[in-house]
């Protein structure tokens, strides 16, 4: 049996905040025989039903309003709606509609007392992985054998431009190339061009690994990378575009070769491996008097901290001149920390009271920055962080890296294989997102590809259509897109280390996909519907997928096809309010029509597209 259309946004024109209640919004399919149209909510943790009265019409679509108050014994208030037929009942959830009640997982969800910053939805980050980026003063760089990493047993490796990354497994964070933070302002024009207007940068701090995420001082820039003093000028020049900037923190673990642990003696003082008597070895987690210690997933090389001390609690985020508030002052006024593995911060072993750890270190930030982005790292499911008062956001491996990859290149996270239908990815896509408020689904960090994936155009074995797809996708989509370096001249590379491979700029001048990119940016850049609009499904089958994004009056359909030939739809668009109405794509200057609320376009193979409504 078809399912009637059912549609509840989040945007401001379907959700109101006033004072204590929420005025909410739904939309109907006409000629559903409706004899009680309500919302369900629980004020107190039991069940209250407020019955909604009609406020208009359209053609195709019946509109229902009605006024709850919001939770007073927690941040969040749930509801869904549910609506009655003499002989039936329907529900919606923030997944969709269904004919029972739904599991409060999937409830709507408006947190009242937490807001991600409104400037994150905006953005379009891109992530720079310093060493591999761009090299702007050869004088700083690492020179071959200079010192000893991995726990010091390795001496590190100084390598030329574009040679090929070591895959063998065993020098991966040895190898250097010379990028640093000069590089990047060196190439401060090109990124602006780009149309990018955030930067993610891996680790700066001092470290012996080339990734940076061994740290070995929090509050100084690593010297092959640069100074305190010129990241100071380089984050006033990326202020002065208009760009935001967010770093890289690393608290679960730290070097070995961080004072406080100083394995292998280099610095004044007794570290923690050095004696038991050393007033650092509480900061860490030993065995008795032994030198067996706990490190993150077993790597010798990143011994884990101790929150349980209150001595890392002072110097990480609870001092007046912790390092979570150093950054976001003056005179480097970052805007974000994304917080690596920040679900295993805990006391112990294990990440025991780990709620307590993310939400001090949300607050610590927001001390000195309410606006400062809070991004947590979460390879799986990242729902218990992302309801507002812990994370603004995540980076999205769950609801959307891990879906596309299933799609399109047929493979999970671990390289198994996976076959998924289009409704089984639609699905997947919808359960993430309805777990999470609104809020935080826009404050999502979208990627295709990271330090820690395979390039996806690898990922896709080279097809340009598939990669073309997916780059579409991710500016369209819910959430805020970010480009990997290189992504946007179709790097290659495997696993890591290879996909950490150099920026090949002798490629950017001829790259058939950086003017793809470009116009895809700026398509998104123009657009507030795909910015922070509502998603609504249009339709789907085996092959196709299309859903608007729109906000007000600016209206996007996104369309994709993973066929092999071309596919004719006809898309329902007055789901979205419209009747008749005309459409650009905005990267080829087509144009279709709508009319009798019905938009039919060709999709080609393989291909994704959008048309924004003109006039």
């Amino acid at each position: 049996m078809t399912l009637p259309f059912i549609f509840h946004g989040q945007t401001p024109e379907w959700v109101t905040h006033n004072g204590a209640h929420l005025k909410l919004k739904l939309a109907v399919e006409k000629g559903v025989p409706l004899s009680k149209v309500m919302v369900r909510h629980e004020p107190d943790n039991e069940e209250y039903l407020v019955e909604m009265t009609p406020s208009g019409s359209t053609d195709h679509l019946d509109y229902y309003c009605a006024t709850v108050p919001l939770n007073t014994d927690r941040d969040v208030t749930h509801y869904v709606f549910k609506l009655l037929t003499e002989s039936a009942q329907y529900w919606l959830d923030a997944k969709g509609v269904s004919k029972r009640a739904p599991a409060k997982e999937v409830h709507f969800k408006f947190n009242a007392n937490h807001q991600p910053p409104e400037w994150v939805c905006e953005q379009v980050f891109y992530q720079i992985f310093p060493d591999r980026f761009c090299n702007g003063k050869p004088e700083i760089s690492v020179k071959d054998g200079e010192y000893l990493v991995s726990a010091g047993t390795k001496p590190v490796k100084a390598k030329q431009w574009g040679e090929a990354v070591d895959t063998s497994g065993q020098n991966g964070g040895c190898e250097f190339y010379g990028g640093d933070l000069y590089g990047v302002e060196k190439q401060l024009d090109y990124l602006q061009e780009l149309g990018v207007t955030a930067l993610y940068f891996n680790p700066i701090f001092t470290a012996p690994s080339n990734h940076k995420y061994d740290t070995s001082n929090y509050t100084q820039v690593d010297p092959h990378l640069g100074s305190n003093e010129h990241f100071a000028h380089l984050c006033e020049q990326i202020h002065q575009r208009d760009m935001k900037v967010m770093l890289d923190a690393v608290f679960n673990h730290t070097s070995t070769e961080h004072p406080w642990f100083n394995l292998q003696g280099l610095h004044e003082g007794i570290g923690a491996y050095q004696s038991p008597d050393s007033p650092y070895r509480d900061y860490y987690f030993f065995e008795g008097d032994s030198n067996q210690y706990v490190s993150w997933k077993g790597y010798r090389s990143l011994p884990v901290l101790n929150f349980e001390n209150a001595d890392v609690r002072n110097y990480i985020y609870q001092g007046e001149h912790a390092v979570i508030k150093h950054w976001l002052k003056p005179p480097y006024l970052i805007d974000g920390w994304r917080f690596d593995v920040i679900h295993m911060l805990g006391e112990g072993e294990g990440a025991k009271n780990n709620a307590h750890y993310v939400k001090a270190f949300r607050n610590a930030a927001k001390q000195i920055n309410p606006d400062c982005y809070v991004l947590g790292e979460h390879f799986f499911e990242a729902t218990q962080w992302l309801q507002g008062d812990q994370e603004d956001g995540s980076m999205n491996y769950y609801g959307f890296a891990h879906p596309v990859r299933a799609l399109l290149a047929k493979l999970d996270i671990a390289f198994d294989p996976i076959d998924i239908s289009v409704t089984e990815f639609l699905d997947w896509q919808a359960e993430a997102r309805a777990k999470v408020p609104w809020a935080n689904q826009l404050s999502q960090l979208n990627q295709l590809d990271s330090h820690d994936t395979a390039r996806f155009l690898e990922l896709v074995q080279h097809d340009p259509r598939l990669f073309s797809l997916a780059a579409t996708l991710l500016m369209s989509y819910v959430g805020t897109p970010c480009i990997y370096y290189g992504t946007e001249l179709g790097m290659m590379g495997s696993h890591d280390p290879d996909n950490r491979r150099c920026m090949p700029w002798q490629e950017a001048e001829t790259s058939p996909y950086l003017p793809f990119f470009k116009q895809l940016i700026s398509t998104r850049k123009q657009s507030l519907a795909l910015q922070c609009g509502d998603y609504i499904p249009l339709y789907h089958d085996d092959h196709c997928f299309v859903f608007a994004r729109q906000y007000q009056d600016d209206r996007v359909i996104c369309a994709f096809n993973l066929a092999n030939q071309e596919k004719e739809v006809a898309i329902e668009t007055w789901k979205m309010g419209v009747n008749s109405a005309d459409f650009l794509n905005p990267l080829s200057s087509d144009t279709a029509s709508a009319s009798n609320g019905k938009l039919t376009i060709t999709l080609k193979p393989i291909h994704g597209v959008l048309y924004r409504q003109i006039g």
